[in-house]
């Protein structure tokens, strides 16, 4: 499904990223790994290199070769640094890297985004979402949170509401749609990564388990790279700026709380 194929793979040093890029290589994927931090196994290659910035992003595409199957869109921070820096890495970040390398990826390749059942919201803040999304180039993440009036400890689940809306909206951009690129996206829900921790700070911890208890277990990145890879191969090649949800069925249980009890 995989074999042969090349997939930029971002966030590699741990977590989901981390499996992702492992389970890749396993599936005989040539594997091009992007972190900040060079992770401690080593699997294809590795480009250092930071998308919080416009020149980090331009640094990334730079670097990588002219011939892509797959982006896997999976770096991504938890909401702890604050509102700016949360949605310039989770969207503007991610946006700018996916956009640049759209003349790399092959006609019919793949863009997959990790977002979050903390982005559910973006069905009550669509407009928001949507003004957000609709934003050119790399603009500045402080002024666009002042804008629209976004406190610190609600970017993580903004980026993510931003990132759902875009993904819809970047399957039918010229760009990527005249080539064929599909552009999709994951939703996991709490997943026992490193960075766990930093959502139970900045969610709560009465959210993160009453997340956990609705659908039994945290999950694991084992959960949720095989989704991640899918979407990136040809298997996947009708399922265009759709968002999947792994995550044991937890966006059922809230729609359900929500709509039907």
């Amino acid at each position: 499904m995989l074999f042969g194929k090349t997939i930029v793979v971002t966030g590699v040093a741990s977590g989901i990223g981390c499996r992702t890029a492992e389970l890749a290589g396993q599936m005989g994927a040539n594997v091009i790994g992007i972190d900040r931090s060079k992770p401690e196994q080593s699997f294809g290659q590795f480009l250092k290199g930071d998308i919080s910035t416009a020149e980090g992003v331009a640094s990334i595409a730079g670097a990588l070769p002219d011939r892509l199957d797959a982006l896997c869109n999976v770096a991504g921070v938890s909401g702890k640094s604050g509102a700016a820096d949360t949605l310039a890495i989770n969207f503007f970040g991610l946006r700018a890297l996916s956009e640049a390398l759209a003349p790399k990826l092959r006609e019919g390749g793949s863009v997959v985004n990790v977002a979050s059942i903390a982005g559910y919201g973006w069905r009550g803040n669509g407009a928001r979402a949507a003004a957000i999304a609709r934003t050119t180039g790399f603009p500045d993440a402080a002024e666009i949170v002042a804008q629209h009036d976004i406190p610190n400890d609600a970017g993580y689940p903004v980026s993510k509401e931003i990132l759902l809306v875009w993904t819809m909206l970047a399957a039918h951009q010229e760009q990527f749609r005249s080539r064929g690129i599909r552009v999709n996206a994951v939703s996991p829900g709490p997943v026992e990564t490193p960075i766990l921790q930093q959502f139970r700070d900045v969610l709560g911890d009465a959210r993160v388990n009453s997340d956990v208890e609705a659908v039994g277990r945290a999950g694991t990145p084992d959960d949720i790279a095989p989704a991640i890879l899918f979407l990136s191969s040809d298997a996947a090649r009708w399922i265009n700026g759709t968002n999947i949800a792994t995550d044991g069925g937890l966006e059922a249980a809230v729609t359900v709380q929500a709509h039907f009890s």
